[in-house]
């Protein structure tokens, strides 16, 4: 689906034809996070059977995680995974209920975490992939994520190609995309939702792209609102971003003003989600709402593997 924000009009496609809108001199912007196998099963000492979320490493071997059943891993509760080729102690439990868990290991974590864990797809998702890959873009090069930025999921290395040789510069940031932006709004007051915090980096010679083709110009498209909020959480008020490491818990919502990016390519939220305020943010809540109703009667699909929008 291809809106257009200024305008208010609708347009029905496939993804391949994307091309067709994108323009020499543009920028496109994409999240290269790689998705870990974040989800391990394990047990207590006492036998029973625990589930761990890895969410975000904190520092070192101490990792922010969501466990199940919470209310049975207390402080200093020790957990055995894989035959005892990890093992975990929960050290504190966090303020959002999630908690801050040390590993023990011999040899190398993510070798570790590829033999025992499990890709952790959304709960909608009731099949266990064949193949880890399905849950990767193809440009997906940096370790970390709970979750895939599933915008990227639309595009082949074919494609990316020919979007180049159109005369469109690709740059990439990185986002570890935790669970805390799946997470519904559920105060009555938007600007009272807790945002969970994301790391994030950006390099030199992608913010140099960006920066150059802001000043000549062309619009900076972002794929998927985690690349987007990277961008709006590096720009100065012109726009202009810089190379940066850091930690981002930036929430878009209806009244934002958006600094760096022009068009975004997206899935189809959840209601209530913060993803949804953010598109409405972007191309205003009513238009927003009347897509989504089209989306439904044209029977789009929504959500990770579901279809995409164009936002321009």
């Amino acid at each position: 689906m291809v809106l257009d924000k200024n305008n208010k009009t609708i347009e029905h496609t496939i993804f391949k034809n994307i091309l067709e809108y994108l323009k020499p001199g543009d920028c496109l912007v994409r999240n290269n996070t790689k998705v870990i196998p974040a989800r391990i099963y394990g047990k207590k000492e006492t036998g029973a059977n625990v589930e761990f979320l890895l969410l975000n490493n904190i520092e070192g071997d101490i990792w922010e995680s969501i466990v199940r059943p919470g209310n049975k891993l207390h402080i200093g509760t020790k957990v055995i995974f894989g035959d005892g080729l990890l093992t975990a102690e929960v050290l504190e439990i966090m303020e959002s209920g999630t908690r801050k868990v040390k590993f023990n290991y011999q040899g190398i974590f993510n070798e570790i975490l590829d033999k025992i864990g499990l890709m952790p797809l959304p709960p909608y998702i009731h099949k266990e992939l064949k193949e880890k890959d399905r849950y990767q873009t193809v440009y997906a090069k940096y370790q970390g994520s709970a979750a895939a930025p599933t915008a990227g999921l639309h595009f082949t290395e074919e494609l990316l190609q020919k979007i180049q040789d159109k005369g469109v510069e690709i740059a990439n940031v990185t986002l570890h995309v935790g669970i805390g932006t799946f997470r519904p709004v559920k105060v009555d007051k938007v600007e009272e939702h807790h945002m969970h915090s994301e790391h994030f980096y950006i390099k030199e010679e992608d913010a140099e792209k960006i920066n150059k083709t802001k000043k000549q110009g062309g619009r900076i498209i972002s794929v998927g609102t985690t690349s987007c909020r990277v961008l709006e959480s590096v720009a100065d008020e012109n726009g202009i971003v810089k190379a940066t490491e850091g930690d981002t818990n930036i929430f878009i919502y209806p009244g934002y003003h958006f600094k760096c990016i022009d068009a975004l390519i997206t899935n189809f939220h959840l209601p209530e989600s913060t993803l949804l305020m953010l598109v409405s943010a972007l191309a205003g809540k009513d238009f927003i709402m009347k897509a989504y109703k089209e989306a439904v009667d044209q029977k789009y699909r929504f959500f990770s593997f579901g279809d995409a929008m164009f936002l321009k």
